[in-house]
């Protein structure tokens, strides 16, 4: 029985290895790529011994001010995520403890919202923000993607609320705690990892969105997945190894992120509940 149990354990290690190098090998190539001249990059047969360089780079964030792209990046997705998780952990934790329909039903219009495509809002955002003078501005790209991404930090924080028990609160409250300090105290620290977890969908809602930042703003307000899909449209090889070197770039951060809070990311997925 030990050999069937082995030789199954074999193949399960060999499909999860050829399904790392799958998945990893496009982010290898396009960072390999990134590091060479366009001739080097897409030579046929390829030039494996090919010279790197970080021209592509050094004229990206410099000569092209990506820096700008990335500080404006940071602008909205910092605001985007602070907004969110605000008012996100205090929705999700009154609608937790309500018992009402209400909240139910409010809960089923936030989701209908959330499932609106977004090509669908874009055309009345643009025109109403375009009227009231206010559309090349952060604030209102901010407010855009909270008003979108709200729906979804709600349903998922009021289902790590859910699952911590109320006497928690009352065991605070007995202790001379008001209701926002037991929330603030003792319930706020506890469900961290759900927080962090919420947090990190949020950041990617707005660190990758596209339509949005490309539509509502301006080139000088654009953010980095706009400034290098423009890159790689333009008729130009140095451009399109610019936006190469844009796509790696943009990468890095979420790499760091997600080695940062590894722990936090994997306990709130899989728990986000109360330990002992």
């Amino acid at each position: 029985m030990k050999r069937p149990h082995r030789m199954g354990l074999a193949l399960l290690h060999v499909a999860l290895l050829a399904w790392t190098v799958l998945a990893c090998l496009p982010i290898v190539w396009t960072a390999v790529i990134s590091l060479r001249q366009y001739v080097d990059a897409f030579s046929v047969p390829l030039r494996w011994l090919a010279p790197l360089t970080l021209e592509n780079y050094t004229r990206l964030w410099f000569e092209q001010g990506f820096h700008r792209n990335f500080l404006n990046t940071a602008i909205v997705t910092a605001g985007t995520v602070t907004i969110s998780l605000t008012v996100g952990c205090l929705a999700g934790y009154a609608l937790s403890r309500y018992r009402g329909s209400l909240g139910f039903w409010l809960l089923i219009i936030a989701l209908v919202f959330r499932s609106l495509p977004h090509s669908t809002l874009l055309p009345s955002f643009y025109v109403m923000f375009d009227a009231l003078g206010i559309r090349n501005e952060y604030l209102t790209l901010i407010v855009v993607l909270v008003a979108i991404n709200q729906p979804f930090t709600i349903w998922m924080l009021r289902a790590f609320f859910v699952n911590i028990p109320q006497e928690l609160d009352e065991a605070a409250m007995v202790d001379g705690c008001t209701r926002f300090q037991a929330f603030r105290r003792v319930i706020i620290p506890v469900m961290w990892p759900g927080v962090v977890t919420t947090g990190l969908f949020s950041f990617l809602l707005a660190y990758n969105d596209f339509l949005l930042s490309s539509s509502l703003v301006n080139a000088d307000k654009l953010t980095m997945p706009a400034a290098i899909a423009n890159s790689i449209a333009a008729e130009s090889e140095a451009f399109l190894m610019q936006g190469v070197a844009g796509a790696v770039s943009i990468t890095i951060p979420l790499v760091i992120l997600v080695l940062i809070f590894q722990k936090q990311i994997v306990s709130g997925l899989t728990q986000g509940a109360v330990k002992g």
